[in-house]
């Protein structure tokens, strides 16, 4: 078990309480609506970090299945909770990560990564197995705390956070660095906006390779 792994385990059980209707002002609330503008109702869905499953439950009805991974067992057990106690079943929850030899070449029409990129140590080789799971024309669709954007209290404490080893490892992306990336791994820009003044970076990207 990895350092990231051992500390998502850990805080899991923050994520484990009763769900409270989504604040429309939040930014849960407009990452939420934005994806479900993307989605079709056959698509098939990989949710990459699901985390507590927070979006992956409210995006599930508009889709046909959601194949959802986490490297934290803690995680995947609190999402799966969730979504039974919503009698949900278009979705399946695995400890388990990008690179799993289960998950083949063009096997996805969406890709997901909410408040995860931030934490990818080899960006660019993460791009480029996202871009080989898509379907040709595929969606890469993310949400990624920039917090290289500017100089906040926020950013700096987690700067801090992260150099005393409290917290994982993070990228303090700025956005066009973020976007870059992205582009680079062979996608092409279709929807690019912050969704809060962290800023919180939302971008989906259709696969051009």
């Amino acid at each position: 078990m990895n350092n990231s792994e051992k500390f998502w385990d850990k805080v899991s059980n923050l994520f484990d309480r009763p769900e409270k209707k989504i604040d429309q002002a939040s930014t849960s609330f407009k990452t939420i609506e934005a994806t479900k503008k993307m989605l079709d109702s056959n698509d098939v869905i990989l949710d990459f970090g699901c985390g507590p499953g927070t979006i992956t439950n409210e995006i599930a009805e508009s889709v046909k299945t959601i194949h959802t991974i986490d490297i934290s067992s803690g995680m995947i057990a609190v999402a799966k909770r969730k979504a039974a106690q919503r009698n949900i079943e278009n979705i399946d929850f695995e400890q388990s990560n990008l690179f799993d030899e289960q998950y083949k070449k063009e096997s996805f029409d969406v890709i997901l990564a909410f408040n995860i990129l931030h934490y990818i140590e080899d960006m660019p080789k993460v791009m480029l197995r996202i871009n080989g799971l898509l379907k040709p024309e595929g969606l890469f669709i993310s949400a990624t705390a920039c917090l290289g954007e500017r100089k906040t209290f926020l950013s700096m404490m987690m700067f801090f956070l992260t150099k005393i080893g409290l917290v994982p490892k993070m990228n303090f992306f700025k956005i066009s660095e973020l976007e870059n990336i992205i582009t680079n791994g062979n996608f092409v820009t279709v929807d690019s906006e912050s969704l809060s003044r962290l800023p919180d970076c939302f971008i989906v990207a259709k696969k051009s390779l």
